[in-house]
């Protein structure tokens, strides 16, 4: 019970109104220790409740003093925007009992905003490592009366670059202060930070470091190579499961969730967009529709694996096999959250079997892959032909044309022009119109390799061909007698003759 955890009845109080009665493994192991004042490592799942697990016992401790201008009392670290908004709203959920003021410190946003609300004094500052080192080196903001220090998600922190800003940070708050660390993973990075600026830490670990949530049930899907076989794949996953309300489908790179989205949205899923490139007004619409259900599925970049605390999502879909191994564990960790069923699907290219097996090795088991045959009951669209496709078709589908009954015979004459005929076409003269110059250029652009080679195959196949000196038809300018005596060159005159002239 929250009641055992030593919480001041303020944050019991609204601790109940949200109607939680009973805390997570690692909120039940991280407050008391919290409240002691003591530096805590904490290492969990993601989706086990760690946020509120250092926000309950900050806001026990903030109860006795207010801040000044320009000088917060405890700063908290976030990797992602949205993970912070997150956390802001945590603070407006379970400390409306308090008066205490929260700066949210996240770019996309503006900044004059940010600086007048910590001029009139932020209890709590919750910022992302970049827009905060710009209030500080604008004089903006002082970290000499920081009393709590939060880092959260350190090895999010790590992946996106943020291990460099964070020493720095940590480098300008006083020794004396309490120091929350939490993460879902502990690489070696992480592990040298944590020597260097927490004090005698208390490990809690509540689930082993890299691990998945028991609740989620996982399957590999083999697929093909090409992006059009992935999105198929993907598609028939997505209609072939009825528990399906909602889903995250996690992309690698920034420049495939458009062109997935585009897909998706063409055959007709309601879907949305979410990557980092996006300002912040656009995020955070995104996400108040795919949280209210207007969409039901968010095709996404890593930056939604963390700082979504969406409850009720439960498929996730991870369109590419993730780069770190790590970043699964959290991807799939945004279904099953908070003790609910999830199911998360993970597709598979022969090309990815190195990420495949560090999946394995970090879970320590092999991965199940799905076996059943997935059946498309909506048919895609037909796709396009090609242009030179298109022409190719048309031609052989036309009629071939019969000899009428009163076409004139073939006589003498009319065999003695077949060279001139042929002559004209090949040089492509203008009356012959398109299949004269089709045989100049190779072939039309739409017979490919079969054009190209019809001239060739076209001699070859006319039996014993005319020389050209007896064709009937010869060029004017080979008529002409050309005149090869070489002119004279001019004689030079000497330098005293032009003298004598001038």
């Amino acid at each position: 019970m929250f009641s055992d955890l030593g919480l001041s009845p303020k944050v019991l109080s609204a601790v109940e109104a949200t109607g939680y009665t009973k805390p997570t493994p690692i909120q039940a192991e991280a407050i008391p220790h919290a409240l002691q004042k003591k530096d805590v490592l904490g290492l969990a799942q993601t989706g086990t409740g760690k946020t509120a697990g250092f926000v309950l016992p900050m806001l026990s401790l903030l109860e006795k003093g207010r801040a000044r201008a320009r000088m917060p009392r405890t700063l908290i670290l976030e990797p992602t925007r949205e993970l912070a908004a997150q956390v802001e709203e945590s603070f407006d959920k379970y400390g409306k009992n308090h008066k205490l003021t929260v700066a949210l410190l996240i770019g996309g946003v503006s900044f004059n905003e940010q600086s007048k609300k910590v001029d009139r004094g932020a209890d709590v500052v919750i910022a992302t490592p970049g827009r905060l080192l710009d209030h500080v080196e604008r004089g903006k903001l002082l970290l000499q009366q920081i009393e709590i220090l939060v880092v959260d998600e350190a090895d999010r922190m790590l992946d996106m670059g943020f291990i460099p800003d964070i020493e720095r940070i940590c480098k300008l708050l006083p020794t004396s202060r309490q120091t929350l660390f939490f993460s879902a993973t502990m690489p070696k990075e992480i592990v040298s930070l944590v020597d260097t600026f927490l004090r005698d830490p208390v490990r809690v670990e509540v689930s082993p470091p890299s691990s998945t949530a028991d609740t989620v049930e996982q399957r590999f899907v083999a697929t093909g190579t090409t992006p059009k076989e992935k999105r198929d794949s993907l598609r028939k996953l997505i209609r072939a499961d009825d528990e399906l309300s909602n889903g995250i489908i996690f992309v690698n790179r920034k420049r495939d969730i458009g062109t997935l989205f585009r897909s998706l949205e063409r055959h007709g899923f309601s879907v949305g967009a979410l990557h980092g490139d996006m300002d912040q007004r656009a995020r955070m619409a995104t996400l108040d529709a795919f949280k209210n259900n207007k969409i039901t599925l968010l095709v996404a970049s890593d930056v939604a694996a963390r700082g979504l605390d969406i409850p009720k999502v439960s498929h996730v879909f991870n369109y590419d096999v993730p780069v770190n191994a790590e970043d699964y564990v959290h991807r799939i960790g945004r279904t099953g959250r908070a003790g609910r069923s999830g199911k998360a699907f993970t597709l598979s290219t022969k090309d990815d079997a190195k990420g495949v097996r560090s999946i394995e090795a970090m879970l320590k088991r092999s991965v199940e892959w799905l076996q059943e045959a997935l059946a498309d009951d909506a048919p895609a669209p037909e796709a396009r032909p090609k242009r030179g496709r298109r022409r190719k078709e048309a031609k052989a589908a036309e009629p071939v044309a019969e000899t009428p009954a009163d076409a004139p015979e073939v006589t003498e004459a009319s065999e003695a022009k077949a060279p001139e005929r042929e002559s004209a076409q090949r040089d492509g003269s203008p009356g012959e119109g398109r299949e004269g110059r089709d045989g100049r250029r190779g072939g039309s652009r739409g017979e490919g390799r079969e054009g190209r080679r019809g001239r060739r195959r076209h001699e070859a196949d006319d039996g014993p061909q005319v020389p050209f000196e007896q064709t009937p038809y010869v060029p004017a300018f080979l008529l002409r007698s050309a005149n090869l005596a070489p002119k004279a060159a001019p004689a030079r005159k000497s330098r005293q003759s032009a003298t004598a002239e001038s």
